[in-house]
């Protein structure tokens, strides 16, 4: 495959993670409403939106480009920790989390997104 058409991939695969990321943060949102949890099972469940949704942005670009799957799992895990951090910079006024949830947070993103491209 050409380059262009593996950015065309990676660029897709970005947008249905963060289509995936919309869908699950609102279905927490209904949750929080209706069940009122503790905050530390909010945190949680964050991150466990942010890692299913880099995974499946790790495998759609692994299923989409077909060589070195990891390592544009990986770009793409990236691609979507930098975005979250750059849209919750702008969004929110900027960043105001510790440094070591912002590297676990980074961690986790990579990690899924890279898992999905070797899985797929």
């Amino acid at each position: 495959m050409l380059a262009g058409s593996n950015i065309r991939v990676v660029i897709k695969s970005l947008i249905i993670s963060y289509g995936i990321t919309g869908m699950l943060l609102l279905f927490t949102a209904f949750l929080l409403y209706k069940l009122e949890p503790e905050q530390s099972l909010v945190s949680v469940g964050i991150l466990v939106i942010y890692v299913l949704s880099s995974f499946f942005g790790g495998l759609l670009a692994g299923k989409g480009i077909q060589n070195r799957k990891f390592l544009w799992g990986l770009l793409t895990g990236t691609l979507y920790f930098l975005l979250l951090l750059l849209a919750s910079w702008t969004l929110g006024g900027g960043i105001h989390s510790k440094v070591s949830e912002i590297v676990t947070t980074m961690l986790l993103c990579l990690g899924g997104g890279m898992l999905g491209g070797m899985l797929s």
